[in-house]
């Protein structure tokens, strides 16, 4: 008898890689590796290296790819597709290469311009959206707001399964250098209270004028004895809920997409300021992502 077909998917970032190892249609395994940032060799290598193990197992009939992957510091550059755009029109979009032996598609990061003129680029939150779609069809119908927390923040806005634009907000790569290039969190000494009483503290001044704001962290950690930890939960307070103000003041039902511990943030952030949310785990979008272009790439096959 015949093995399986075996494919292989991936979400290769700037921070991480994640590879998926499809058979008949069901994912089996996974391997973590760096991320396009961190490459100390070719990112040809590096895959390479990766799927040896896999490789010694039997043969793989192609290799689908999201994210910076398709960016300068990638395998190849895969151009932006224009929002809008809908599930086909993203994959019809796609890269394909050949890399050491094997069939590669780099599915396209999104590019639009806001109501202002203002441009916007993502790569990879895009698999993560129309992931969330095909694991929930209600999705699909109307017009829904996706956010998806993390260095550079996107609040997606869809209509009948199509994105038709997004905005960023850099608030994780912000949060990184107040923290850890300034002195508004101050030394690691003892102090009082915790990072999620500082985040409600800071919630609470996150309609505010951004740079006003921010110094409580120093200052009560020199008057009133605040710990670090609070200083950065304070924050992570004041710049998550301002970022909520911005995009999502209000609106009900936003979907998450990502790691469950900082979109719970996002969670209380949205209703601190009027909205409600519901969750979708960021690794199940990336795969039902990158699956459903499988599924489209067998139906221009066949």
């Amino acid at each position: 008898m015949p093995g399986p077909v075996r494919r292989v998917i991936g979400d290769w970032g700037s921070t991480r890689l994640r590879l998926f190892l499809v058979e008949d249609g069901e994912t089996t395994a996974r391997l973590d590796g760096p991320g396009v940032t961190q490459l100390v060799e070719p990112a040809e290598r590096t895959l390479a290296r990766l799927l040896s193990v896999w490789l010694a197992v039997g043969p793989i009939k192609a290799i689908t790819l999201c994210g910076m992957v398709g960016s300068p510091a990638g395998l190849a550059v895969a151009p932006y597709a224009p929002c809008p755009v809908d599930a086909e029109g993203w994959h019809h979009a796609r890269t394909r290469l050949r890399v050491l032996g094997h069939d590669v598609e780099i599915l396209p990061g999104l590019s639009c311009r806001t109501g202002d003129g203002v441009p916007e680029v993502m790569r990879g939150e895009e698999t993560q959206v129309f992931g969330a779609m095909a694991l929930n069809p209600v999705l699909r119908d109307g017009d829904h707001l996706f956010a998806l927390p993390g260095t550079h923040g996107k609040w997606v806005s869809t209509s009948d399964g199509t994105i038709t634009g997004f905005h960023t907000a850099p608030t994780g790569e912000v949060f990184a250098a107040i923290t850890g290039h300034t002195s508004l969190t101050g030394p690691d000494a003892p102090g009082e209270g915790s990072f999620e009483d500082g985040f409600g503290r800071g919630l609470s001044r996150s309609a505010e004028a951004l740079p006003g704001a921010l110094f409580e962290a120093r200052a009560a950690r020199l008057l009133d004895g605040r710990s670090r930890d609070w200083a950065k939960g304070y924050l992570s307070g004041v710049l998550i809920g301002a970022e909520v103000a911005q995009f999502g003041r209000g609106a009900r039902n936003v979907t998450l997409i990502g790691d469950p511990a900082l979109a719970a943030l996002y969670t209380t952030a949205l209703a601190h300021h009027g909205g409600s949310s519901q969750l979708v785990n960021g690794e199940r979008a990336v795969v039902a992502g990158l699956a459903q272009a499988i599924t489209l790439a067998e139906s221009l096959r066949s």
